[in-house]
């Protein structure tokens, strides 16, 4: 491991992604600090912090071990990397393969910084009748729903919009990894992995 490769790439993957140096930070459990220091070249991530550090910058650990992007690897290929935006005005909900300037309803949108959800906030997922059957105990009332459930893998992206005042239920194809994202009024921009 290249310490001044690894700090490039993270620091290139951190930006990507629209990250501050203390939001990733918080999204590993280490000081920002530790995030300046690797980006400068002061040291690596523990070996430890690896698999989830490449989990939150949407690559993988022989990325940031070695400090080189693959070359087959393509920013606009990698589904994973959706952004998500949310009017907050209409409920529209939009989304973008690349760096996008988006607005709905006169105002400029953001990209949501998706987080991962804890034990309480993972939704359920069941594999039945050759398809992913999701539902959650979250709460579906006019102030508090969840707007949406995507799935996203390197190649697919497949949302299922959900509605306030119904119980979640969404059915997808079944696919054996990727990652499921959803949109909480109240939570935000959350996601877990499916098969990892």
């Amino acid at each position: 491991m290249g310490i001044e490769n690894t700090g490039m790439i993270i620091r290139q993957l951190r930006q990507e992604k629209g990250l501050t140096q203390k939001q990733l930070a918080e999204m590993i459990n280490v000081s920002d600090k530790a995030v300046s220091k690797w980006e400068c070249g002061g040291g690596c991530p523990d070996i430890s912090l690896i698999e989830e550090l490449a989990k939150v910058l949407c690559t993988d650990t022989q990325t940031l071990l070695s400090g080189q992007k693959n070359e087959n690897e393509r920013e606009e290929g990698n589904m994973k990397k959706t952004s998500f935006y949310i009017c907050r005005s209409c409920g529209n909900i939009i989304t973008a393969a690349n760096d996008a300037a988006i607005s709905c309803c006169g105002s400029r949108l953001t990209a949501l910084t998706p987080q991962k959800a804890n034990d309480s906030q993972q939704l359920n997922v069941e594999e039945t009748d050759g398809e992913l059957y999701i539902t959650s105990a979250h709460e579906m009332t006019k102030e508090c729903y969840i707007a949406f459930v995507a799935y996203l893998n390197e190649s697919t992206l497949i949302m299922a919009r959900q509605y306030p005042e119904w119980s979640l239920q969404a059915r997808l194809p079944l696919y054996r990894t990727g990652r499921l994202v959803w949109y909480s009024t109240k939570d935000g921009l959350l996601y877990q992995e499916i098969g990892k």
